[in-house]
């Protein structure tokens, strides 16, 4: 197929590849050249606009956020240069009113749109093993599951209605925030009564809590290997604001939410948002003063 691929990033760097990998030919449009290059390196061409890597069969984009999704596909006009039949697969994490307004401006346009955003770090994104959630009319998902396909290993369908896939996406990152937390608060307890952090992590990751969730980001805890950053703490707390606002429309409280939320708001605070979030096990070493005892 032919694809122009937008936003080359930790993420997308990886899943534009396995694109390549995969036979199509992929035209790729970032804000630094650097990634591009590289990618042409591997045989992918590199589009001087994002509108000009919109004009193909299918357009992917894996963005950082609202804001950046509005400037570089609404204000730059590569969603109204899409042809009439193709499909923009959104695979970026962004909020519901986002994931609305999106929708509603592809059905304008008379373009389709599928919400698809990922469960995976980078490395899972680079082995083209990530678990992708997806929204959208059944005919567009169909349409893009070779693409989908080459960059993940399941898809996991959730319906006509876009939103869907970016609220399970903002609640299974609410989630894995929550376990970090969880994770760095006792192991700050344990290390204030002499058990080293890898020691407990190493018990419970094995045992109670024996999941790649906690066993991943367990062994980053216990080694304090919070950079170079897999996902920041900056992208965390967009993300459980995201989960907070989403909690708001519907009347849900997510209490735990709004203590992860200031935990993240204090790493931000002390200069640590380009840190991968598992970092939070540094803030509650650093509120519990263990540097001092």
């Amino acid at each position: 197929m032919k694809i122009g691929f937008i936003g080359l990033g930790t993420m997308g760097r990886g899943m534009a590849q396995q694109l390549l990998e995969a036979g199509h030919e992929v035209t790729v449009w970032n804000r630094s050249s650097e990634a591009a290059e590289a990618l042409a390196e591997q045989g992918a061409k590199i589009a001087k606009t994002p509108a000009d890597a919109a004009r193909h069969e299918v357009l992917v984009s894996m963005l950082a956020d609202d804001q950046a999704a509005h400037q570089v596909l609404v204000e730059s006009k590569a969603i109204e240069a899409m042809k009439k039949g193709s499909v923009h697969v959104n695979m970026a994490t962004v909020s519901v009113a986002f994931a609305r307004g999106m929708a509603a401006l592809h059905e304008r346009l008379g373009v389709g749109y599928v919400a698809a955003p990922v469960l995976g770090r980078p490395d899972v994104a680079a082995a083209g093993k990530l678990n992708i959630i997806a929204a959208g009319a059944t005919a567009h998902i169909e349409h893009v599951s070779p693409v989908l396909d080459a960059m993940g290993q399941a898809v996991w369908p959730l319906g006509e209605s876009p939103e869907r896939a970016n609220v399970a996406k903002i609640a299974a990152n609410f989630m894995l925030a929550s376990a970090i937390e969880s994770m760095a608060e006792a192991s700050t307890l344990t290390r204030a009564y002499g058990i080293e952090a890898s020691d407990f992590l190493d018990i419970v990751t094995n045992t109670l809590f024996a999941s790649p969730a906690y066993q991943g980001y367990g062994k980053m805890i216990a080694e304090a290997r919070f950079e170079p950053a897999g996902f920041t703490m900056r992208l965390g707390h967009k993300d459980v604001g995201l989960a907070l606002s989403a909690g708001d429309e519907q009347n849900v409280a997510l209490p735990l939410g709004s203590a992860v939320r200031d935990r993240l708001l204090d790493a931000l605070a002390n200069g640590d948002g380009d840190k991968d979030w598992s970092g939070l096990a540094e803030v509650a070493a650093r509120q519990a003063h263990l540097d001092k005892r």
